[in-house]
């Protein structure tokens, strides 16, 4: 493994183009839909190990490594739908996966997505165990994880827990709310310390660094009334937030105080706010005027140490600054994450990915001013064939300015280029300028990618995001169908050549632009889309166990339900002008399946060319590699096939 300065790490991509031979083909499309080759990475508390979720010869493996990045550890994880990793001191790793699991009669949802996590120890002589796996009372799967703890020398993890009553074939549900349980690590004991909600409340907790419930979080589920406690059970803030919208965020900087975000009486718009512990003095609203994408939390004490605000990672004090910066300057022009980090930030592993560069991995010495190329995630990718990325700015119809990520083929001239519309999903999310492997594939393939940013996005401030409430089919269309027309008047493509491509609320925006929308688009792929927006509205609602504070919530966000018929594709099939390519997982908890099936019978029924791909053990994610690449294949098939690059 080479090990280069930190300053010259940012030369390795351009280094790498320079030794790639000239190639006459594309990558094969396997490589851009198959499961990244290097998935996850976190380091431990003292930098001297280092954990991989990684495939080596075809095999998906968590890899252990010391210091010096010699293996000393391996075990398989097969087809595991692993969504985290991390460590527990030196010597165990906590990995955290998900399965769909079936329900029985008497539940509100036919299937739920549940998260288990594994104590993995560094010597394989000792047994793997699962959280919870030791006691007999509470369902082995987690609600909610509360950070991990060094409590006299000893590790403990927080995580809520659902209690069983009876015993053997008898045992049942005691309540569906979590319980918040301490968990010895990595012996596996539990101590309850503290109580669930009820099942007419939210309950949240945050921890402090002593291990101890700093502050208790409640909602009521009907009204949206909610207060936070403090750590003798006194009441030190309240509030009414109908839609839900109103949350505990973390600790302060200092540990003495705590975050909370909530709308302030009479205002629409969220504001978060800093209040002590103690309650001795009111609420000091903070963070005024920034759009906080994310926060940085630390890892032992649950305080807040930072956030990014669009491009800018903030944090507080000078040396992690320091820290940050010197990883900006020496990676400049990629998007940059910091995926794990030692408590005293001298050891970061960080992610890149953008312009010639389809992921990349680095273990960074900051202490020593060297990072560590870890490995790539897309190794059969070359630089050169990273297709150009770049963000695109331009105006709605009405004037509200927005943007967009264009990412062009390589080799290829940008000029009237055939294009692919792909709205991201959500709709809450964004878009940025980085390796995004779905617009790469068809980029490869000679075809313009545009993902718009549309209003309701969270790239820009919360007035942004709330402009998109109730105008799903509307505005939120419109925004997307302008982007497309701002591209043509540059010359950069041709609007005779254009497909709509997207998943979950994007294949809803897919849907949309044939049937709400005509003369657009010579093909849509809708992946796990949304085609009867009044029946997400029932199913949601039903699914909360008919909650007043989410059906005020959906209100919110779609407008009156009187008026989703208006927005649904699946009402205007008959409407529609141009092929449809239906995908849909049979395991999604997050679109139900049947959304994709009626819209394949309303089609049927309007007798309008579609076709119908369903992926068998397949979720809203798309986390095995063979249904991700089925997918990619029956995709790029459709559009190759209605609007070839050629």
């Amino acid at each position: 493994m080479r090990i280069v300065s930190i300053a010259s790490a940012a030369l390795l991509t351009c280094a790498s183009v320079l030794a790639q031979p000239a190639v006459a083909a594309p990558p094969p499309l396997d490589a851009y839909g198959d499961l990244p080759g290097f998935e996850d990475a976190a380091i431990s508390p003292s930098g001297k190990h280092v954990a991989v979720i990684g495939t080596v010869e075809g095999e998906r493996k968590l890899l252990l490594f010391d210091g010096g990045m010699t293996l000393v550890g391996h075990a398989s994880v097969g087809d595991l739908k692993v969504r985290g990793i991390q460590w527990i001191g030196d010597d165990n790793v906590l990995l955290t996966y998900s399965k769909t699991e079936a329900l029985g009669f008497g539940f509100t949802s036919n299937q739920y997505e549940a998260f288990q996590t594994l104590i993995v120890p560094l010597d394989a002589a000792q047994k793997v165990s699962i959280v919870f796996g030791h006691n007999s009372s509470i369902v082995t799967s987690i609600f909610g994880s509360y950070g991990l703890r060094l409590i006299g020398g000893k590790w403990k993890g927080y995580f809520g827990g659902v209690q069983l009553m009876g015993t053997g074939m008898q045992q049942r549900l005691e309540t569906t709310s979590p319980t918040l349980f301490e968990v010895g690590l990595p012996d596996n004991s539990t101590r309850k310390i503290a109580a669930p909600g009820g099942d007419y409340l939210w309950r949240d907790w945050l921890i402090d660094e002593h291990g101890e419930v700093a502050a208790t979080f409640d909602m009521e589920r009907e009204t949206g009334n909610w207060r936070i406690k403090d750590a003798k059970g006194k009441v030190i803030a309240k509030g009414a937030n109908p839609g839900g919208d109103a949350s505990l965020i973390s600790l302060g900087k200092d540990g003495t105080t705590l975050i909370y975000s909530a709308k302030a009486k009479g205002e629409e718009d969220n504001h978060w706010y800093e209040l002590p512990l103690t309650g001795v003095t009111d609420p000091v609203e903070v963070m005024q005027g920034i759009n906080v994408d994310s926060i940085y939390v630390e890892r032992t004490t649950g305080r807040l140490i930072g956030y990014i605000d669009g491009d800018q990672r903030v944090f507080f004090g000078p040396k992690l600054q320091s820290m940050s910066d010197k990883i900006s300057r020496a990676f400049k022009n990629l998007k940059v994450t910091l995926e794990d980090w030692t408590p005293d930030f001298g050891h970061v592993l960080l992610r890149t990915s953008g312009n010639g560069d389809s992921g990349t991995w680095y273990a960074v010495d900051l202490n020593a001013l060297k990072a560590d190329p870890l490995g790539s995630e897309r190794p059969v990718i070359p630089a050169d064939e990273v297709g150009p990325i770049s963000k695109f700015e331009y105006k709605a119809a009405d004037g509200l300015e927005m943007d967009g990520v264009l990412t062009l083929p390589p080799h290829r001239e940008a000029k009237n280029l055939p294009v692919i519309v792909f709205p991201h999903g959500g709709p809450t999310g964004q878009d940025d300028v980085e390796f995004d492997w779905w617009a790469q594939a068809f980029a490869s393939r000679g075809y313009a990618v545009f993902q718009p940013n549309f209003r309701g996005s969270t790239n820009r401030d919360e007035a942004f995001h709330r402009a998109g409430y109730g105008q799903w089919g509307r505005k939120m269309q419109t925004d997307i169908s302008d982007g497309l027309a701002a591209l043509v008047a540059k010359g950069l493509v041709d609007p005779k050549r254009a497909c709509i491509m997207g998943g979950s609320y994007g294949g809803y925006a897919a849907l949309a632009g044939v049937t709400l929308q005509q003369g657009l688009y010579r093909c849509s792929v809708a992946v796990a889309p949304v085609s009867d927006v009044e029946l997400m509205y029932d199913t949601d609602y039903a699914e909360s166990g008919s909650v007043k504070v989410v059906k005020m919530s959906l209100l919110e966000e779609l407008g009156p339900r009187s008026t989703l018929d208006e927005v649904s594709p699946r009402r205007f099939a008959a409407k529609a002008d141009a092929p449809i390519l239906l995908i849909h997982g049979k395991d999604d908890t997050v679109v139900p399946y049947e959304q994709s099936t009626k819209m394949a019978d309303a089609l049927k029924d309007a007798h309008k060319p579609y076709e119908f791909v369903d992926m068998k053990s397949e979720d809203h994610w798309l986390s095995h590699a063979e249904t991700r690449k089925q997918m990619l294949a029956a995709a790029m098939a459709f559009v190759q096939k209605y609007n070839p690059a050629d």
